[in-house]
């Protein structure tokens, strides 16, 4: 009953959110009622949990180095005129980047890429950028302070799906962390599919794709060490074009930037798969070549812990017109396989 329920009342849904964009839309177009018939299915066995899937947004949390501080003012009570109402308000601080900062998801229009190598020096050439679909910088960003008039997150659709984890810290790393520099290869995520519950099933078109490193050892608040934010590993380059070929509609890790991080010395070898002047390989190719979202700092240990191979994700970004990211509060249900 639950499962007919579910999918009625999304398909009666759909309408608010199925098609405005679907032209902006990459992977997410494949969301629909096949996606939420599986997410139901998980939902309606039994021991079922909720997991959260985030962190408590802090100004105290590991805070990205390129998206501001993270400062919110509390206010204090204010009263209601010709009331006997109480209220009570916070605010954030000023050029603070809020959709980067926390578990968040990214825009299409968060990266772009370009034909030309920039050195860090002098002023940078926008004119060969493209985004998503060719796009160029005058059709995405028109100008410097302009909001994205195309690939903004408000084009971005609930996320209501069925999330795949893979537990590459347990199945190919024999429990211990992924160190920094280090890749998710191709040959780890078809090791892990094997050795979980999720052998037979393996990834269908329209899933997410939970990738549980161990990285998130690291997080701590407040982030006294400042370890979390300085390296992580990551995704490699053909690991990407994989999760691609599998047609899912976004990657999310328990790292702050799904890629990999790490001085040159600490870089796995599959560096080398990397595109020349291709750095981020998981951004470059999920955000401009196929339509993916990433999905960064994610909460997984206790999905990792109870063995929850398979789940209902939701996922629902802030509908801010024209930003690059949003935070988002994921959540998973489902039940333990082991």
């Amino acid at each position: 009953m639950i499962k007919i329920i579910f999918i009625l009342f999304l398909s009666s849904s759909s309408f608010l959110f199925a098609s405005d964009f679907s032209s902006e839309r990459g992977m997410t177009n494949l969301l629909g009622s096949e996606t939420w018939a599986r997410c139901a299915t998980e939902m309606s066995k039994n021991n079922v949990k909720v997991y959260e899937l985030s962190y408590e947004r802090t100004s105290t949390m590991p805070l990205s180095p390129f998206a501001g501080e993270y400062k919110p003012k509390f206010l204090p009570e204010l009263g209601f005129e010709k009331s006997n109402h109480i209220y009570t308000m916070d605010v954030l601080n000023e050029n603070v980047n809020d959709g980067n900062q926390g578990t968040q998801i990214d825009a299409l229009g968060h990266f772009g890429h370009s034909d030309k190598f920039w050195d860090g020096k002098g002023e940078l050439d926008l004119s060969g950028v493209r985004y998503f679909k060719g796009l160029t910088a005058k059709e995405v960003k028109p100008f410097p302070e302009s909001p994205l008039q195309k690939l903004g997150i408000e084009t971005v659709p609930p996320i209501i799906t069925t999330a795949v984890l893979l537990d590459v810290r347990k199945h190919s790393f024999g429990g211990r962390s992924m160190r920094a520099g280090e890749y998710v290869t191709v040959k780890h995520i078809e090791e892990t599919l094997k050795k979980s519950s999720l052998k037979k099933r393996g990834i269908l078109p329209g899933d997410v794709v939970l990738i549980y490193t161990g990285w998130s050892d690291q997080y701590e608040d407040p982030d006294e060490n400042k370890i979390y934010y300085s390296k992580a590993p990551g995704i490699s380059f053909n690991a990407a074009k994989f999760l691609a070929d599998k047609k899912v509609v976004g990657v999310g890790v328990d790292n702050w930037g799904v890629d990999a991080f790490g001085d040159p010395s600490e870089m796995g070898k599959e560096v080398s798969q990397n595109p020349d002047g291709v750095v981020l390989p998981a951004h470059y190719y999920f955000l401009t070549q196929v339509g993916i979202h990433t999905i960064e700092n994610l909460k997984l240990d206790l999905l990792a812990k109870d063995s929850v191979d398979l789940s209902c994700v939701m996922i629902l970004p802030l509908k801010t017109k024209g930003s690059a990211a949003s935070p988002i509060r994921p959540v998973a249900i489902g039940s333990s396989r082991s």
